[in-house]
């Protein structure tokens, strides 16, 4: 499919956003990267990761004890990836480039690939968001029908019932298959990746066996087979379900749009900013524990209008888009709490379990 393009209006509603939101930062006189908030929060998760990895590598804990810390270096691989990685990849985590490469090569060492990551997500997730055939990330088949003009299949009948185990995969699938796949065809679905240079090549492999030597040689070697594949199973599952959970809240829920371009001109009828607003959803935004934890990705309305202001501003930039959309009539979504954005996110699931008609929004 080729990608579609945006309409672009005399009076742009983007170019608003972009005004207030430079004056609050000239006003309070702060940067849009990252802040020492930020960087002790970074020292923090790494710190644990380490601890973490070296206690149950190095040190054997009880059966009980060792099964809660893969859970809990679990987490930890999620939240370094939302609040370090994705930052540091979208070149906010630091003024300094080398700071933001630093940042997003911790994705390298947990197991994926930084070169791969930068196209799927942020030139074409955040550019066609919700755009099924160009949007990677609604991509799920055959397991899962994300969206009304996806194929429905009979298994999708239970799909609102089984989806925790499709997530929970996610991150070994990752790891162990998707980013091969992109990296021998140098695609990501049909749109080309950025070309490689050797040091990108290098870094692929060298990172590739790296993590395949600390998360599978040194284990198997200190703890033996079995246990390492039931505490690696548990931690790469944990991790899959955790990352998979907090991006679907963002953008497949039932209030989320999934525009169809025009067929005879390959258009999205609304500018960038309106579509970012119409496929993406908050949640939890007065939750600091949530914030914290996944590193402002519950502000995924902020996050994609403003991809480059670190995730420590949002709450403060959220006021201005909120004012700005009441304003101009635009709609804000945002689900109060966790648990009711993955309400939603079940109902949308058995909707499209249930309706097999193609149905354009």
């Amino acid at each position: 499919m080729a990608t579609p393009k945006f309409i672009a209006p005399s009076t742009s509603f983007y170019a608003e956003l972009k005004r207030r939101t430079n004056a609050y930062f000239e006003q309070e006189g702060s940067h849009p990267t990252g802040n020492y908030k930020l960087y002790i929060k970074a020292a923090v998760l790494l710190s644990s990761l380490v601890l973490l990895y070296v206690h149950l590598v190095f040190f054997t804990p009880p059966i009980l004890l060792a099964l809660l810390e893969c859970v809990l270096i679990g987490g930890v691989t999620a939240a370094i990836g939302f609040n370090i990685m994705h930052d540091g990849g979208h070149g906010s985590f630091s003024r300094k480039k080398w700071v933001n490469e630093l940042a997003g090569l911790t994705l390298n060492v947990l197991g994926a690939n930084i070169h791969m990551w930068t196209t799927k997500h942020n030139i074409i997730h955040h550019t066609y968001t919700n755009i099924d055939g160009v949007d990677d990330d609604l991509d799920a088949k055959p397991f899962l029908r994300l969206c009304e003009n996806q194929e429905h299949l009979k298994l999708h009948k239970y799909q609102h019932y089984y989806f925790w185990g499709a997530y929970a995969m996610l991150y070994i699938y990752w790891i162990f298959f998707t980013d091969y796949v992109k990296y021998f065809t140098q695609k990501v679905g049909d749109i080309p990746i950025k070309k490689m240079t050797t040091k990108d090549h290098f870094s692929f492999w060298g990172f590739k066996v790296m993590h395949f030597i600390l998360f599978v040689v040194v284990p198997i070697y200190t703890v033996g087979f079995l246990p390492w594949l039931v505490g690696f199973l548990v931690y790469g599952m944990f991790t899959g379900l955790v990352l998979s959970i907090v991006f679907q809240l963002a953008h497949t829920v039932e209030h989320a749009h999934f525009p169809i371009p025009t067929e005879s001109t390959n258009r999205i009828e609304d500018e960038w900013a309106l579509h970012q607003l119409k496929t993406t959803a908050n949640f939890a935004t007065k939750n600091k524990v949530v914030s914290w934890l996944t590193g402002g990705l519950n502000f995924q309305i902020e996050h994609h209008l403003f991809p480059r202001i670190s995730h420590v501003h949002y709450p403060a930039i959220s006021k201005i888009i909120k004012e700005a959309c009441a304003e101009f009539g635009v709609t804000y979504h945002e689900y109060p709490k966790t648990r009711t954005a993955i309400m939603s996110h079940i109902s949308h699931l058995k909707q499209l379990a249930l309706q097999p008609v193609l149905v354009q929004r």
